[in-house]
């Protein structure tokens, strides 16, 4: 159920996660090689980056296949960024296909992706009243997790939360989730798998984007918090 990734550190473009790696995004969307439930996620993509320019974070989205989009590899080698997240999505069975169910989510400056599947009962509820962005189940945890960080909570307790309330609710579901406001990335592992790479900056992908050595596999049910100083990853 969907593949994504997202990037903290030294400024570099979209095509950096989508077309230039060899086993980038683009490719995971008809090949994925670590996908543990569905063949193709051809079902909508989504990217999000951080413009000095603007306090909020810029978001494409299509619901259409990555790579049936013929203007996205010239925004792709030009939209540049020290804070990137794009998304490639399999809808779950009942979701629906549309631009407002497909990742990256926002709320004021933070971006979400989810690569998983929940049912939606088991989500708790969005603090404030908020309303998801979409019926499927990916933007109710959006919600909730907004819910948690508009109320004051730091980013890893609120991501953390929230996935932790979702499973005991579902025993089944799976919670990768990459959240960043641009200056910090958390990321779970939950049922799916999730990948780190670290060296002029902080990579985070359900699978590696290349076969260069160094990416290290984070161990499931773990949360990752990146920041400018560093990495810490801590059980959930």
């Amino acid at each position: 159920m969907c593949r994504h990734a997202a990037w903290l550190g030294t400024p570099r473009t979209l095509a950096s996660l989508l077309q230039e790696p060899g086993h980038g995004l683009v490719a995971q969307s008809y090949a994925p090689r670590l996908q543990r439930c569905g063949t193709v996620n051809a079902d909508g993509f989504g990217v999000g980056w951080y413009d000095p320019a603007r306090e909020e974070p810029v978001r494409y989205r299509r619901a259409i296949p990555i790579w049936a989009d013929a203007n996205l590899p010239g925004l792709a080698s030009v939209a540049r960024s020290s804070c990137l997240m794009a998304a490639v999505r399999s809808a779950s069975p009942g979701m629906p296909l549309e631009e407002s169910a497909t990742a990256p989510f926002t709320d004021g400056r933070w971006l979400l992706s989810h690569n998983g599947r929940v049912a939606r009962a088991a989500v708790e509820p969005p603090a404030g009243g908020r309303e998801p962005e979409s019926a499927c189940d990916s933007a109710w945890l959006a919600s909730a997790v907004f819910g948690r960080l508009a109320e004051g909570g730091a980013l890893d307790d609120a991501v953390a939360g929230v996935v932790v309330h979702a499973a005991k609710g579902d025993p089944v579901a799976r919670l990768n989730l990459l959240v960043t406001d641009g200056d910090a990335v958390a990321a779970t592992a939950w049922n799916e798998t999730l990948f780190l790479r670290c060296g002029d900056g902080v990579l985070l992908a359900s699978e590696p984007l290349d076969d260069r050595p160094g990416w290290d596999a984070v161990p499931d049910r773990h949360l990752v918090l990146a920041t400018p100083d560093g990495v810490r990853i801590q059980p959930l």
